[in-house]
């Protein structure tokens, strides 16, 4: 059996129609990996949330900002951006299932001696306090109370890590370090603002998986998210958003042996630049 680490997709399909036939799967065994972010901005979000619920136990995906964003626009908690493309989902006769099946998505992944992200880690988080950290906030997604949590989810603040941190500012925190960190300070400060590469990073901030003495070192995580840092492997992180969205690429890293498998995007953006959800 082999695993497939896919990037950013943003409601690519006919990229990620593409990249799948370059792929040597065996669907009988293998299984897909997916970074988060499955849908906006790209033309077809329905078509890729209809297909990655369909492959089942087949697919596991992290939950992105985007995603998280969905599910508040489809609670009115969050604003209609111009750039989005999420109309036709919630349009959809399957709307309520294909909301419901992305509540229940993991926020965090930890396999085979990988671990999966959408952003990043806060240097002073361990994994298992990470794991730990996102069970929590996946548990208020799956209840009753999860529109609780939406109401609410939007916010740059608190933007540092306290243990003493509790209800919904503890929970946006650790959303917003799983599905928007990139950079920090070294005491784990997070700015939301920075998009762009890493020569323009801010004084005194650093991309979250350089920060000196970051307690998540013991396994590579994979992650997306940061489409101007572009492929990133070494053997402490897999970064696997290379822009797709933005005419670059659409990435898959097999695991085993770290194969790399690109396909050039299908559509160009026509929007004016990188842009975040929140």
């Amino acid at each position: 059996m082999s695993v497939y680490v896919i990037g950013d997709v943003q409601g690519c399909f006919a990229s990620l129609d593409a990249l799948l036939s370059r792929l040597p799967l065996n669907w009988d065994q293998d299984r897909l990996w997916f970074v988060g972010d499955l849908v906006n901005r790209g033309p077809q979000s329905l078509e890729t949330l209809r297909f990655v619920k369909g492959l089942g136990s087949r697919a596991l995906t992290v939950l992105g900002n985007h995603d998280l964003h969905l599910l508040c626009l489809a609670e009115g908690f969050a604003r209609h951006h111009e750039a989005d493309t999420l109309l036709p989902i919630l349009e959809a006769p399957d709307r309520e299932a294909l909301l419901a099946w992305l509540r229940h998505c993991p926020m965090m992944h930890v396999e085979y001696g990988y671990v999966m992200v959408h952003a990043g880690l806060l240097p002073q988080w361990t994994i298992p306090q990470a794991l730990a950290l996102a069970r929590e906030v996946e548990a208020m997604l799956r209840s009753p109370r999860y529109r609780d949590f939406l109401q609410v989810m939007y916010g740059n603040r608190p933007h540092h890590w306290t243990e003493s941190l509790q209800g919904m500012d503890r929970l946006r925190l650790i959303t917003n370090a799983l599905t928007r960190l990139r950079i920090c300070t070294p005491e784990g400060k997070m700015e939301f603002s920075h998009k762009g590469e890493l020569r323009d990073i801010p004084p005194g901030y650093l991309p979250w998986f350089d920060i000196p003495g970051r307690r998540s070192q013991e396994s590579p995580i994979i992650c997306g998210h940061w489409s101007a840092l572009g492929l990133h492997l070494d053997s402490s992180v897999l970064a696997l958003d290379t822009g797709c969205l933005w005419g670059g690429h659409l990435t898959a890293v097999r695991l085993e042996d770290r194969a790399l498998f690109q396909v050039p995007c299908e559509r160009r953006s026509h929007h004016g630049g990188r842009t975040s959800t929140h």
